[in-house]
């Protein structure tokens, strides 16, 4: 199988990463939007949480990740349910944690241990440990593979940066212990800055917590009323949208139908219908400089300023006016 991305380029794969890219639970992630509900009030934020697992896994492979990594980062995100996120809202999860909560008993309970069995590996050694993924995976506020393709990724998809650009960052990506790090402060400076637009700019953007809220409070009354259950999350977002949609209560079919893409909101402290605050996201990259390791923020004031304006618009949250819907 060759596998072909804009960010990455392409890459023929090993047969188990194969037949686990062409597994079910894989598959189901073609329709698990990253962004939640973004899509259904811009049909634009469209980029899918299998599109991201697929660039996780090439990420690592670029920067030289085993074969085993490889797979860890192809199913880092595969126990996502419908929607993404928004059942933390749902369920009122402040650690945004519940596919994390849920990825034991989503993989044993799958055809994934079986695909690895057969090609050599034990789904235990791989999967059930991503502190030994130190490419995969690394605290706030370092790099890590996860964090630099969401960022990429979306930030090319909408906009904010051109292809050129995310090209250009990877060729100063470098492995150290086999952690990633760059090898140039205005680079790092850059990523800081994209980061930020992806986790404040585009997180934080208004229509998209109106989205996540108004399909939260809908899904939320569907559940509380036996309309779906835990289980149901576990399909598409279409699927589960259309299940909910064909119940005839009519309080959840009228929060549903202020969700589309002619919502008009805007950012208001003082009018406001809703307030959300999300998880806290900081940056702050190693850079290799001078021969050591030294965070950027101790090299750029540019980047202080930034983190610090970031901590503080996470802490405070987005107030939220609604126009029209």
């Amino acid at each position: 199988m060759v596998i072909n991305d804009a960010i990455y380029g392409s890459y023929k794969v090993e047969n188990v990463l194969k037949e686990l890219i062409e597994s079910k639970p894989v598959q189901r992630l073609k329709g698990v939007h990253q962004g939640g509900a973004s899509y259904l009030v811009n049909p634009n934020w469209n980029v899918t949480r299998y599109e991201h697992s697929i660039g996780v896994m090439l990420l690592v492979r670029k920067l030289g990740g085993s074969i085993e990594e490889q797979i860890a980062a192809l199913l880092h995100d595969v126990s996502h349910t419908a929607f993404s996120h928004v059942i933390d809202f749902v369920l009122e999860h402040e650690n945004e944690d519940y596919h994390e909560l849920i990825y034991h008993h989503f993989i044993k309970h799958s055809e994934i241990p079986a695909i690895l069995e057969r090609n050599g590996y034990q789904y235990e050694d791989v999967l059930l440990d991503d502190a030994k993924w130190t490419l995969l995976e690394q605290p706030a506020p370092e790099l890590c593979a996860d964090r630099v393709d969401y960022t990429l990724r979306d930030m090319t998809r909408y906009g904010q940066i051109s292809l050129e650009e995310a090209h250009q960052f990877l060729q100063h990506l470098i492995v150290i212990d086999g952690k990633m790090y760059l090898d140039q402060l205005t680079i790092a400076e850059w990523f800081v800055e994209t980061y930020y637009k992806e986790v404040i700019g585009f997180f934080m953007d208004p229509l998209n917590i109106y989205g996540n809220d108004q399909l939260a409070k809908a899904l939320k009354s569907a559940l509380q009323k036996g309309l779906i259950s835990r289980s149901d999350f576990l399909r598409e977002d279409d699927d589960l949208l259309n299940q909910v949609r064909a119940s005839k209560d009519l309080e959840v079919k009228s929060l549903l139908n202020k969700l589309h893409p002619n919502v008009q909101v805007l950012l208001d402290e003082q009018d406001y219908h809703l307030h959300r605050k999300g998880k806290v996201r900081l940056i702050d990259p190693s850079v290799f400089h001078h021969g050591d390791l030294v965070r950027v923020s101790k090299l750029s004031k540019q980047v202080q300023a930034m983190g610090e304006e970031a901590y503080e618009k996470s802490l405070k949250g987005a107030y939220v006016k609604v126009l029209a819907n």
